[in-house]
């Protein structure tokens, strides 16, 4: 008899988990090298250059803080991960349990090390040094979570992809919210094309949307279309301080960002925020446009704090919040 026999969730993030280690740089400099160049950050070569304060952060990444999210919202999540045999492992298991996360899929890999990210901090955004070790992905009896939410992944995952689009066929009831990460853009849309078509709502940024269409395309109107012809039943594509954008197939929204209180110290997990609390709105019963009003909530929360969980908000936050809000603070229609 699977675990769920007796344990069913109702979100099971699917992802690497890693410990996130904050450097706050004191000394450093934005360059932009002309129009439409990504910004660089600069440091002096061969020097020795001050910081002003290191952050520990254990068991983030994006299917592990959307376990947390929906966790802290009151549904029951758990998480599938591999980590090493080390202190960075155990101490993201320790976590997770402290969260109320599923830690029963979360296999320990003797030849390997738990995932480490460097996160140089300035400002307040920040540029991540990443490193996903080669783990040997096998899919564990998850039985039947009402959602899975995959998303990052290393480069040795394709064939793990490939084992669970067929366990998502066998299962149709299953939902998928599918939110990729660097390894799974790199793969392409036509080599995942399976599970982009199983896909039940799918969540990118601007800018990754164009490049997962590899398209100059701008206009986000058209650039959701452009993603639900790949199969996702609802697309959401966010803009950061713009807003953010859901087409559902019949009608397209905008939503603007929940009002900031104060500046945002550090974006880290903002986007992640925005995904799974939308996911757990729908997971709760909510519709699209409530979906819509209550994920901007969390983002605001997050970029408060330090790592991408400190900030994550309960639902009876989120709904205290919510009585706060200015009357444009509602879904409109996409012209």
């Amino acid at each position: 008899m699977s675990l769920f026999g007796k344990q069913k969730y109702d979100v099971l993030g699917i992802g690497d988990i890693t410990v996130d280690t904050f450097i706050r740089l004191k000394e450093a400099q934005i360059m932009r090298d002309g129009d439409g160049e990504k910004p660089k950050l600069c440091l002096n070569f061969a020097d020795k250059i001050p910081y002003e304060e290191k952050y520990y952060v254990p068991a983030v990444g994006n299917a592990a803080n959307a376990a947390v999210a929906a966790s802290r919202l009151g549904l029951k999540s758990a998480l599938m991960a591999d980590i090493g045999n080390d202190r960075e492992g155990t101490d993201c298991i320790e976590i997770l349990k402290k969260e109320n996360v599923g830690t029963e899929f979360i296999a320990v890999d003797n030849g390997n090390k738990t995932n480490q990210h460097f996160v140089l901090w300035f400002g307040d955004d920040r540029t991540i040094l990443v490193k996903h070790e080669q783990y040997q992905y096998k899919l564990a009896d998850i039985g039947e979570p009402k959602w899975i939410y995959l998303s990052s992944l290393g480069e040795s995952s394709l064939s793990f992809h490939n084992e669970i689009l067929k366990y998502l066929q066998l299962h149709p009831e299953i939902k998928l919210a599918f939110q990729p990460g660097t390894f799974q853009m790199k793969f392409g849309k036509e080599t995942l094309a399976g599970i982009y078509k199983r896909t039940d709502i799918f969540f990118c940024n601007k800018e990754e949307a164009r490049r997962i269409l590899a398209t100059e395309e701008h206009d986000i109107a058209k650039l959701l279309k452009m993603t639900a012809v790949l199969g996702p039943k609802i697309v959401v594509i966010t803009d950061g301080v713009n807003g953010a954008y859901s087409y559902d197939g019949a009608e397209a929204l905008f939503m603007r960002p929940y009002p900031d209180p104060k500046p945002p110290l550090e974006r880290t997990g903002a986007g992640d925020a925005f995904a799974s609390t939308f996911v757990a709105a729908l997971a709760l019963g909510l519709s699209i446009k409530d979906a819509l009003k209550w994920a901007p909530v969390n983002p605001m929360s997050v970029v408060q704090q330090v790592g991408a969980q400190a900030g994550l908000l309960t639902r009876e936050q989120i709904e205290e919040y919510l009585k706060k809000t200015p009357p444009d603070y509602e879904p409109k229609i996409l012209e």
